[in-house]
This record gives structure tokens, sequence and C-alpha cells, in this order.
């Protein structure tokens, strides 16, 4: 079987937002060695909602620390809401957004890699509230995709056990944190090449070591 490179994200991890471009250059460097799939990984499943609030402090100490070591901005549209918070009518939760990433992958799986980067840059820089299903009209105009067939599936109770499977899949594979990646082998042979940010440098040295190592026996 062809190595497969699994991403463990979730499109409300602010360090997978700054990881979106080094995970791009990967996709770009090894798209044709390596199959590449994109599993939700369920950071925010509060069992009732729960306000940006409760997390706003959080975000505000720790957001220029992401931006000063990956590069990446977040917008003033986001960020209102994090230094507003009482004043925020957010309620986050990974559950959508997981669901439209696996709608989006019967669609273009081969692009599941740049949907999940614009997901993040739709939350943390344009600040669209990805629990709104009106974030994703812009996506589907940018992928083509039909928006009463895409919304009709979001309401699906299929695709939301599919979010769910990937959920399980990330906690079968001990992911702690994200974003987090494997080089899947064979049925169970995984390596995990990064937990947490991970320059694009290190990465590709680490899986070259890999696909070496398959090459050789």
């Amino acid at each position: 079987m062809k190595p497969t490179l699994i991403y463990c994200y979730d499109a409300y991890c602010g360090w997978c937002y700054g990881f979106s471009e080094e995970i791009k250059k990967i996709f770009s460097e090894y798209k044709n060695m390596m199959e590449f799939e994109v599993l939700s990984g369920g950071l925010i499943l509060p069992e009732e909602p729960v306000p940006i609030a409760a997390s706003a402090k959080f975000i505000e100490s720790g957001y220029k620390k992401v931006e000063n070591l990956t590069g990446a901005k977040f917008g003033e549209d986001y960020l209102w809401h994090i230094r507003h918070p009482d004043q925020s009518d957010w309620f986050p939760n990974s559950e959508k957004p997981a669901i439209a990433l696996c709608i989006f992958k019967e669609y273009f799986p081969e692009q599941q890699v740049s949907f999940a980067a614009d997901l993040q840059y739709a939350l943390h820089f344009e600040g669209r509230d990805l629990t709104d299903d009106e974030a994703y009209s812009l996506l589907l105009e940018k992928y083509n995709i039909p928006g009463e067939e895409f919304y009709e599936r979001l309401l699906d109770e299929e695709y939301k056990e599919h979010a769910y499977y990937e959920f399980a899949l990330c906690k079968q594979l001990n992911v702690t944190g994200f974003p987090s990646i494997f080089i899947q082998l064979s049925e169970r042979k995984f390596h995990q090449v990064a937990q947490g940010y991970t320059k694009f440098e290190t990465l590709d040295e680490r899986i070259k070591i890999i696909l070496a190592d398959l090459m050789i026996n």
C-alpha cells in the first residue's frame, strides 16, 4: 500500500491554524508519494453550549505566541470576540466544521489539506462563526459545491457519525495535542512524526528518513 500521511487537527486549534502553511508545503512536496488524510480531533465538544468567554483569556494570552513562532496572523474580526467576550455571541464547538470536512472529502478528497486550512482561515482571520451554517457559504463558492446539497448533508446524521468516527480515530492514535502527524505504512504500522507545531524543514527531514527506510526494507 502507498504510505498515508495522517494530519490530526481541529478547526478551533490556534496552533493548527499556525501550522497551515507548513502542512500545505508538505502536501505540495509529497502529494505524489503519499496519500493524505485529514482527521478532525474534536477539540471542543461541550455537552452544553459554552460561550467564548470561557476560553477568551487563554486565547488572548497565547495567540501572540502562535503569531511570533509561525508567522500566521489572527484577524481583527476574530480577535474582537476574544477581546470582547461578554459582547460575543460565539459558542465554540468542533462538531459542525468536522462534519463539513467529512462532506467536503466526498467531493474533493485530494484537496482536504487545503479545505482544512480554509476552514481555519475563515475562523481565525475572517472571524466567521463555524457553528453558523452561513460561515461555509464562501467556501462552497470557492470549491463550486452545490449549496443545497451541502446543507442537507450538514444536517444528516450519517455525516455526524463520520465526524465522531474521526474523533475516535484520533483517540485510538493516542493524540494528546494538535496538530499531530502520523505516517501510516501498513494497516497496523504508524510512525508519529509531529506532535504540536513543527516547522516544514523538521517534518520534511523526519518523513524522508521514514520513506528511505521503507524503500530499503
